[in-house]
């Protein structure tokens, strides 16, 4: 990574979303819905299904969710950074951004 002093305007502008979204994700992972959203990505991380992606239909159907609420909770994850997407045959696919994921373990430690 360049020095700070060097960074161009696009590094700054992403290094500042990357730490908005870190936060928004802590703020995310204390509301009192946190425990599912936990749970999502705690299975998704397991080898299995998981690996290659998940559908909101897959994870209503893992979780006993209404599909909305699921679609919802992947979207949050999706809004914060710690799930990425990716579409085949007209799906969406969600996996785990484990660089973003990281990145807020660490907000957390340093208590944000």
């Amino acid at each position: 990574m360049p020095d700070a002093a060097a960074w161009t305007a696009r590094q700054w502008k992403d290094a500042v979303m990357r730490t908005r979204a870190a936060r928004q994700g802590c703020d995310m992972l204390r509301t009192p819905t946190d425990e599912t959203r936990l749970r999502i990505l705690a299975w998704m991380k397991e080898p299995g299904p998981a690996t290659h992606g998940v559908t909101a239909d897959a994870v209503a159907e893992r979780f006993s969710l209404p599909r909305p609420v699921a679609v919802t909770h992947l979207r949050l994850l999706e809004a914060t950074g710690m799930l990425r997407t990716s579409r085949s045959a007209g799906r969406v696919y969600y996996h785990r951004d484990e660089m973003r994921i990281a990145e807020v373990a660490r907000m957390f430690e340093k208590g944000w």
